[in-house]
C-alpha cells in the first residue's frame, strides 16, 4: 500500500502551481516576462528546454555580466527557448555513459577520449570491468563522474550479498511499470538510501575522491526516492532531463519534467540543455545542438558500444558538423 508523504503533497502543490501558471492564473513576475520573450520566439525553430534551468538569482549588485544568466533562467522558467542574440559563452560536452561496466565498453570509450570526441566519462561501480576502468582513469586523468546503477545486476565478484538483494529490490519495483519511477516508494526508501551510499563508498575507494558529477543507468538518479529523497550530496552536478524541440513531448510530461529538473536546481548545477547521440540519421537536430553549444551549456550523452555512436565519434563527420566549435575536454558547469 502507497503512503501518501510530504514529498508527494510537496510535487502535487508545485505541479498545480505549473498548471495555474500555464492557463494564466496568476502568473509571477519571471513568468510574465518569459511570456513576452516567447512572442518573439514563436515562430522561430528554437529547441526548448524540458524544464527550468534555475541557476541563483543575480541580485541588484551583479555585474553586467550576470543579466543573461538571468535571463537565460526567466526564459526557462516559462518553458520557452533561451534568447539565441544572449550574449554568453557556450560549451559542448560529449559525455560516455556506462565506463567500467564490461571491458568492451571500457575500450570503445576510452579510444574516443583519446581521440578527443569525448570530454568525460560517467563510470559504473561493482561492475566486472569497475576495477580495471578507476586504475585506466587516474592514470589518464580522464574526468569521471557515478553513473548510479538501479537497473543493470552488478556483475562485479566483490559485491555484498546484501546490496545484490537490495538492487534487486530496486530494479523490480523500476522496471515493473513505466511510471514506477516517478512514485515515491516510502517503503524502499531505505533501500535506495543503501545502494546509492554504497556505491558512492565504492567510488571513492576506486577513484580516490568523492564523485562530483552524478547520473544515472536508464536515467534512474531522478526517480522520485532519489529526487525527493535527497539521496545525493548538495552542490555536486546532476544531469538534468532531456531537452526537447516544441511538441516533441505532451504538457503533462514536460511539466511533470520541469518539475523534476526545477527540484534538481534547488540543490544542483546542471547544463543548459541536455540531449543524446543517438539519432544520427537526422543531421539537423545534430546542427542545431551544436549551434546551441556556441552560447550555451550543453551536455550530449554517447554510449560508444552502439557502432553508430562509436564510428561517428572516431571519424571526420563530427569535426565538420561542428564546424570549428570545440569540445570541451572535461565537464564543466559554471
Amino acid at each position: 500500500m502507497t503512503i501518501f508523504t510530504p514529498h508527494h503533497a510537496e510535487f502535487l502543490r508545485v505541479l498545480a502551481d505549473r498548471i495555474r501558471y500555464a492557463f494564466g492564473f496568476g502568473k509571477p513576475l519571471e513568468q510574465v516576462t518569459g511570456l513576452v520573450a516567447a512572442a518573439r520566439l514563436r515562430e522561430t525553430d528554437s529547441l526548448v528546454p524540458a524544464s527550468g534551468y534555475d541557476p541563483a538569482p543575480a541580485s541588484s549588485t551583479s555585474s553586467a555580466s550576470s543579466a543573461p544568466l538571468k535571463m537565460r533562467s526567466q526564459l526557462s522558467s516559462a518553458g520557452v527557448a533561451p534568447d539565441k542574440a544572449a550574449p554568453c559563452t557556450g560549451v559542448l560536452i560529449i559525455n560516455a555513459d556506462d565506463w567500467g561496466r564490461d571491458r568492451h565498453n571500457t575500450e570503445r570509450i576510452l579510444e574516443c577520449v583519446r581521440r578527443k570526441t569525448v570530454s568525460s566519462v560517467s563510470a559504473m561501480v561493482f561492475m566486472e570491468d569497475s576495477e580495471r576502468a578507476a586504475a585506466l582513469a587516474r592514470e589518464a586523468g580522464i574526468d569521471v563522474g557515478l553513473h548510479l546503477n538501479f537497473t543493470a545486476p552488478f556483475s562485479a565478484t566483490n559485491c555484498p550479498a546484501q546490496l545484490l538483494e537490495k538492487q534487486r529490490q530496486l530494479s523490480n519495483h523500476l522496471l515493473r511499470h513505466r511510471y514506477a519511477q516517478v512514485i515515491f516508494h516510502p517503503g524502499l526508501a531505505g533501500a535506495f538510501e543503501y545502494v546509492v551510499e554504497a556505491q558512492l563508498d565504492e567510488f571513492r575507494r576506486l577513484y580516490g575522491a568523492a564523485p562530483e558529477r552524478f547520473d544515472g543507468h536508464h536515467h534512474m538518479h531522478l526517480c522520485a526516492n532519489v529526487l525527493y529523497g535527497k539521496l545525493l550530496p548538495a552542490g555536486t552536478i546532476v544531469r538534468r532531463n532531456f531537452s526537447f524541440r516544441p511538441g516533441e513531448k505532451s504538457v503533462i510530461n514536460r511539466l511533470y519534467r520541469s518539475f523534476g529538473d526545477r527540484m534538481l536546481a534547488r540543490r544542483h548545477r546542471c547544463v543548459d540543455f541536455f540531449f543524446a547521440l543517438d539519432s544520427l540519421e537526422t543531421s539537423g537536430r545534430l546542427q542545431r545542438i551544436f549551434s546551441l553549444a556556441h552560447q550555451y551549456v550543453v551536455e550530449l550523452e554517447t554510449h560508444p558500444i552502439d557502432p553508430r555512436e562509436y564510428e561517428f565519434l572516431m571519424g571526420n563527420e563530427i569535426f565538420r558538423q561542428a564546424a570549428g566549435l570545440q569540445i570541451s575536454p572535461r565537464y564543466t558547469v559554471s
